[in-house]
């Protein structure tokens, strides 16, 4: 099924934690966490051995990107004081780029693209809709992005406009109400490993400024592809969901290198010391491809943000070529 990104909706130009966990007191996820910084070794462009398998029930992974590692390699030798974890696949050929993808950062609120998903889940299933009303409780209001946050107490929404305004302002409070309407971290947290996502967790309630919940570009990659494909939710609530990731109103980072008419369903996470973003692209020419990269960076230094800007302009003018070769001894022969 090819999926057409709604006309109107166009944007152009967007450690390894170790720590300690508990679990308790149903929907309040609490957790103790000791953060220690990643390893300054970048990591290597040679593909990791279970990719294919991580995508084999999704989309059958071609050929690694091989002519792109170069420019990637040179590039994170410009900018060698950041972190990266970056996967790329091209929906159309199979073909991918795996840059440290299997690496482990903070999730931000990257996190909540597959709490999303889930929620669109429960619909189709029938646990939750649209118009019912929650409350914004005082224990799950919290700072950071959002809004919500400075409304009074006891106000309520519908699940329509939280689990949106969780997605395109970020909005932390929406987030937790979200979490607590599906059961809480640990139920979500299973959900996403049934879902194949290795490292994905929830181990505390946004804001979550010390980075404890956790993912990789990898499985963020992994998500979008079971998305797109119709694997975890309805033709309908694909749509919605797509609807809502393509107005998130951050687009410094992956839609940044963009070129123009192409459109992104996207979500970025932000937490200052950590950047990352995780979208489904369409380009002009038709073909489609998925997009997760993270970074850690110094606090809030802007070059962080540039580096993932630079790496979606590489990719993007990689796969808007009429022939992109994948490897260089054996070019790939699909034509978009």
């Amino acid at each position: 099924m090819r999926l057409t990104p709604k006309a109107n909706i166009v944007k152009v130009s967007w450690l390894l934690p170790s720590f300690l966990s508990v679990f308790l007191l149903g929907s309040n996820v609490q957790a103790v966490a000791k953060f220690q910084e990643i390893s300054s070794v970048q990591p290597s462009t040679t593909p990791a051995v279970d990719d294919k398998s991580l995508f084999a029930d999704v989309v059958p992974l071609h050929s690694p990107m091989k002519v792109l590692e170069p420019q990637i390699k040179a590039l994170m030798a410009r900018y060698s004081f950041l972190k990266t974890g970056m996967f790329f696949l091209d929906l159309d050929t199979g073909n991918y780029l795996d840059v440290g993808g299997a690496r482990v950062f903070p999730a931000a609120s990257t996190i909540k693209l597959p709490i999303l998903i889930a929620f669109f889940q429960d619909l189709d299933a029938g646990k939750v809709t649209l118009n019912e009303m929650l409350t914004m409780r005082r224990d799950l209001v919290t700072n950071g992005s959002g809004t919500m946050q400075y409304e009074r107490v006891g106000k309520k929404y519908t699940a329509l406009e939280t689990v949106t305004k969780m997605v395109t302002i970020s909005d932390n409070t929406a987030t937790n109400m979200i979490i607590d309407r599906l059961g809480g971290a640990a139920r979500l947290n299973q959900r996403f490993r049934s879902w194949g996502l290795k490292d994905t967790v929830i181990r505390h309630l946004l804001a979550d400024l010390r980075g404890t919940n956790t993912t990789s570009s990898q499985d963020m990659a992994r998500v979008l592809a079971l998305l797109v494909n119709n694997k975890l939710v309805s033709s309908q609530s694909q749509e919605q969901v797509l609807d809502i990731l393509y107005r998130t109103v951050t687009n410094t980072l992956l839609p940044a290198g963009l070129g123009k008419g192409a459109v992104i369903a996207n979500k970025t996470g932000d937490i200052g010391f950590l950047i990352g973003d995780a979208g489904f692209i369409t380009m002009p020419n038709g073909k489609r491809y998925l997009a997760a990269i993270f970074v850690r960076r110094p606090y809030k230094d802007t070059r962080g943000r540039d580096f993932i800007r630079q790496v979606s302009h590489l990719v993007y003018n990689y796969l808007n070529q009429p022939n992109p070769v994948a490897t260089v001894d054996s070019p790939n022969s699909a034509t978009r």
